[in-house]
């Protein structure tokens, strides 16, 4: 079992939405998405922001990593539109 559960999460994730207004994760899937790409972040050689013990693997870092609030999930509408320039 996965601990802390996906609710918990998604609580931490979304503690600072004002009532009434869209929740920024709202589903099991985009806390998947959102450890998982943290994970590949760190594997790619970006440094912890928690604690980590021996052995322990980078998906399990970045639920930890999530669950004390050191990264931040942003929701598709809040991202900034890429100039096409740029990715040619």
């Amino acid at each position: 079992m996965l601990h802390p559960s996906y609710t918990d999460l998604m609580k931490v994730v979304n503690k600072d939405v004002e009532e009434g207004e869209t929740k920024v994760v709202n589903s099991r899937y985009s806390i998947v998405m959102a450890t998982a790409k943290r994970a590949r972040e760190l594997i790619d050689g970006t440094m912890p922001m928690v604690a980590v013990k021996d052995g322990e693997k980078p998906l399990s870092v970045a639920i930890d990593e999530l669950n004390q609030a050191k990264i931040k999930v942003i929701g598709e509408e809040e991202t900034e539109p890429q100039d096409v320039s740029e990715t040619v």
